[in-house]
């Protein structure tokens, strides 16, 4: 199945996804930084990273269920638009309860739009041409990312590290129009509504399968890394520490996306071809590596080179957990399962920053990194005991 014979739909939601990641990626480099300046005590840090994530714990899951049954439409420009009020939030921040007050409203939203894509994903494609579409409409996303991180960085030279929120909301609403005037997406929610008729306690009853809780729980220990280390840890280490600029983080953290963008780009057509555990498994050990890596270097050269590994591996592993999550679960609860996945990643984005922030604080930087290493080691023992019946595995 090429580009060509894809859905319209396919294409307005990748121009959709590329502008809200991109908005999300141009607070990337500062935004640790930014909460450290308002708040020097450092108390609330890790919460202005985590807010992101608290809100969404709750609403995952049911609004996974509610897409079911209602359609994706209503949920995805909902949305975009508590994501553009977010981020409008975040741009008056000159205390740090609004920067956590816009950033908990900017999650809800997001909550909302990347459930409701998964789901669209995995609704407009089946087995066969699951894992291409997917990794090109991640990949492309995560070239979102890979721009607006350095890009976000210039920008605070120029204006102050709240006017750069300005630029999200701009392109928040721009895909929110794309959303909300897509023929594509109303037709689409006619069709999918008559496949998801169960009632909400059987739409539970279905996805408590013993894979889908292994998929949960790897989902869990991977944001409880990303999130720690890469949303918070990171660019204070490299900051504070090891002295870097804001532009050289800048330039690190898309070096590190490029090869998330690669790996994600190619991982479903990896996947489709030899499995999905093994490409898994091999992002869990690349992974590994690289964070047993940034203990011991501290050269700008080799955190380049590292964190392109690093990235890669763990753009391996995104899309194919994913789709391992499509093909343990029954069409007609897709929502709930993609909901009940994303309530384990937040969970893990919630509480990830306010451990590694802790531990960071309390031992050397050096010892978040073993931590982190130790978890993913966890997760790859995890992987191995899913035994998922499919032809492609």
């Amino acid at each position: 199945m090429g580009l060509k014979s894809y859905p319209r739909l396919y294409f307005e939601l990748i121009y959709v996804g590329f502008a809200v990641v991109m908005g999300m990626g141009l607070s990337t480099s500062f935004l640790p930084i930014l909460a450290s300046d308002i708040d020097p005590s450092g108390v609330f840090v890790g919460l202005v990273v985590s807010a992101f994530f608290v809100s969404r714990v709750f609403i995952e899951l049911p609004a996974g269920i509610i897409s079911d049954r209602i359609g994706r439409r209503k949920l995805l420009t909902i949305g975009v638009g508590f994501y553009a009020l977010g981020a409008f939030f975040c741009a008056q921040a000159r205390v740090i309860h609004i920067l956590i007050l816009g950033r908990a409203i900017w999650g809800l939203g997001t909550a909302f739009f990347f459930m409701t894509t998964t789901t669209l994903m995995i609704d407009l494609f089946d087995s066969k041409a699951r894992g291409a579409a997917l990794g090109i409409f991640q990949g492309i996303e995560f070239i979102g990312s890979f721009i607006g991180a350095p890009l976000g960085a210039f920008l605070a030279t120029v204006v102050s590290y709240t006017d750069v929120f300005y630029f999200t909301v701009a392109l928040a609403l721009s895909s929110f129009i794309v959303a909300l005037t897509s023929r594509s997406l109303r037709t689409i929610r006619s069709e999918q509504t008559r496949r998801s008729s169960l009632p909400m306690a059987s739409a539970l009853s279905n996805i408590r399968k013993w894979s889908i809780m292994l998929i949960c729980l790897i989902t869990f220990f991977r944001m409880f890394i990303m999130n720690g280390i890469f949303s918070t840890v990171f660019q204070l280490y490299l900051n504070q520490h090891l002295l870097f600029s804001l532009a050289y983080i800048g330039i690190i953290m898309s070096v590190r996306t490029a090869g998330l963008i690669i790996a994600t780009l190619s991982s479903g057509f990896l996947a489709d071809r030899f499995g999905r555990k093994p490409i898994a498994m091999v992002g869990l050990l690349i992974s590994a590596a690289g964070l047993a890596t940034y203990a011991t270097i501290s050269g700008l050269e080799m955190f380049f080179v590292i964190g392109f590994f690093e990235g890669f591996g763990q753009g391996l592993i995104f899309t194919t957990l994913v789709v391992l999550l499509a093909e343990s679960t029954h069409p007609s609860v897709m929502g709930a399962a993609v909901g009940l996945n994303r309530t384990f990643m937040d969970i893990g984005g919630v509480v990830g920053p306010i451990v590694f922030m802790a531990v960071y604080a309390t031992f050397t930087p050096q010892v978040s990194f073993i931590l982190a290493l130790a978890i993913t080691m966890l997760n790859v023992a995890l992987l191995a005991l899913i035994g998922i019946k499919s032809k492609h595995m």
